[in-house]
């Protein structure tokens, strides 16, 4: 079983102005910040059509060093068509993902356009035209109009990388200079037929599958996966991909010296069996379903592996740095009194004691923890002088339909800014560390919004997300809209890309923090109508 991590050969890797020889294989892995692979063949992408150093290369040390220009996307998407992310437009999405995708790094552009300019703005579709003729890859999105259908299929012929979603069967993908036959699939592009053209550029299909298979999950985060893994397979290299690539006999060199008895130990134990028999079956970047693997099946023996393969020897080999994008400024003030540190942590600690928790999570906008029902937040100081501590408290139905509480604890040490804190867990063998930012508490301590940047250097992951509270997990009251929204603006996160937690039907929730345990220390809870919630 542990061979199957490895599949080795050296492809040469087709990037713009250059060519790198290396192995460069993916492994089956979770996107979620906790565990990076799971035990099956990795999905192996090569590229085959190699150009040449550029004259703008240089060489230091027998390295190559080269100078990137900017990578040149353009998205056609329908006028007035819906997503269904909550509704929202397709024009709204794709304009966001072009901010989104400047976080990433900032040579990456995309114009976003809709058919309507095909349609009726002359001018507009002159401008098209030329951009067009500078892209490096052509999105098209919901085009069904066959007039505009017309006019892409002659203006995009010299394109060598087009990719198309819920679009007219007319309109084809073309990968690498290479047109890939494809049968709608509902309303994705799907499934990938045989031809003698795409025997020539086999590996695409993997590349194919896992763009389609992320654009089907229907997330902003997945949305701009696709559009780098795009880059990273036909343009460039995408540096924070890097961490996809297998490492060859080292992994597994690593793996048996130094934790055969974590490794043997896990096959043996039929719960953490079955959590790498869950991720076998998930697609390799669905956090979503990774994750749910993981905190369906925790056990000791799955904590100890991870443990010891990633976080302690590192056998991946993997790095992630915790995101500095998008900045997301803390609250300056609250009740009139300019927010302190002690303020800033009465503000965490929010209901406890008046309830028994401090938050309940209304939605959030990272969807590897959005999914799972019943969050709680407890928040409180410890004995010790000075130290603060972070407890989620949540729900997971595992794959066999039971429900299931699931808890961790995160060390809280204040940043430099008041408002800014370090937050820190060790998570089924892997440690986590994280930025949070207070964004903004009503000051009815009716709703807070938090906002993170994480990673799991161990597990080569790196992760952004915000969670909307609220005393008793609901939306609050309307009249609190526009604030949230301008909370969420300043996190730079669209309302459409919240997902709603589930607070129903959440029974005996293991709260309760330890003896001893201090709570607020400035801001008082007064209002009695949260009481009894």
């Amino acid at each position: 079983m542990l061979l199957q991590l490895l599949h080795l050969s050296t492809p040469v890797v087709h990037t713009r102005n250059r060519c790198y020889v290396f192995s460069h294989h993916y492994y089956h892995f979770s996107s979620s910040n906790l565990f990076p692979f799971s035990f099956s063949s990795p999905s192996s992408i090569s590229f085959t059509s190699p150009f040449c150093l550029s004259s703008s290369s240089t060489t230091v040390n027998s390295l190559v060093t080269t100078y990137d220009p900017p990578v040149k996307l353009v998205a056609i998407v329908g006028h007035e068509a819906v997503s269904p992310l909550n509704s929202a437009s397709w024009e709204q999405v794709m304009l966001h993902t072009a901010k989104r995708l400047k976080w990433v790094d900032e040579g990456y552009e995309l114009l976003v356009f809709t058919d309507e300019c095909i349609q009726s703005n002359e001018q507009m579709a002159m401008r098209l035209e030329r951009e067009l003729l500078k892209a490096d890859i052509l999105v098209i999105v919901a085009i069904t109009n066959e007039e505009s259908v017309n006019w892409i299929k002659i203006s995009s012929k010299t394109i060598e990388n087009v990719i198309c979603f819920d679009s007219s069967a007319d309109l084809k993908n073309r990968l690498g200079g290479y047109d890939i036959h494809n049968e709608v699939r509902g309303s994705i592009f799907g499934k990938i037929l045989g031809s003698s053209e795409l025997d020539k550029t086999k590996d695409s299909n993997e590349v194919v599958q896992t763009v389609s298979e992320a654009w089907d999950r229907r997330s902003s985060d997945d949305i701009r996966f696709c559009l780098l893994l795009l880059i990273n397979a036909y343009i460039r290299p995408v540096p924070i991909l890097k961490n996809l690539r297998a490492k060859g006999f080292s992994t597994l060199n690593c793996m048996l010296t130094n934790c055969s008895r974590q490794v043997l130990n896990c096959l043996l134990d039929p719960n953490c069996r079955k959590a790498l028999q869950c991720l076998n079956k998930c697609s390799p970047v669905d956090q979503v379903c990774n994750y749910r693997c993981i905190a369906s099946y925790e056990s000791a023996n799955l904590e100890a592996f991870s443990l010891c393969v990633l976080q302690k020897n590192n056998c991946l080999e993997l790095e992630a740095e915790v995101p500095t994008k998008p900045y997301v400024p803390p609250m300056v003030e609250f009740r009139g009194q300019n927010l302190s540190h002690e303020i800033a942590e009465d503000l965490f600690v929010g209901w406890l004691g008046s309830l028994q928790w401090s938050w309940r999570v209304v939605a959030g906008q990272n969807p590897a923890y959005d999914q799972f029902p019943c969050q709680y937040q407890l928040f409180y100081r410890g004995k010790a002088k000075g130290s603060f501590w972070y407890e989620p408290v949540f729900q997971v139905k595992t794959f066999e339909g039971q429900m299931v509480w699931r808890r961790r604890k995160y060390r809280v040490k204040r940043g430099k800014i008041v408002g800014t804190f370090y937050f820190s867990v060790l998570d089924n063998g892997v440690v986590s560390n994280e930025f949070w930012t207070i964004v903004d508490v009503a000051e009815d301590l009716s709703w807070g919004l938090f906002h993170y940047h994480g990673a799991a250097r161990a597990a080569g992951q790196s992760y952004t997300g915000a969670v909307l509270v609220s005393p008793d997990g609901a939306f609050p009251n309307e009249r609190e809209k526009k604030k949230i929204v301008a909370a969420l603006d300043k996190c730079e996160i669209k309302e459409w890309e919240l997902y709603f937690v589930d607070n129903c039907s959440c029974i005996d929730a293991p709260l309760g923090t330890p003896e001893g345990s201090r709570l607020h220390a400035v801001v008082k809870i007064d209002d009695p109508n949260w009481i009894h919630v």
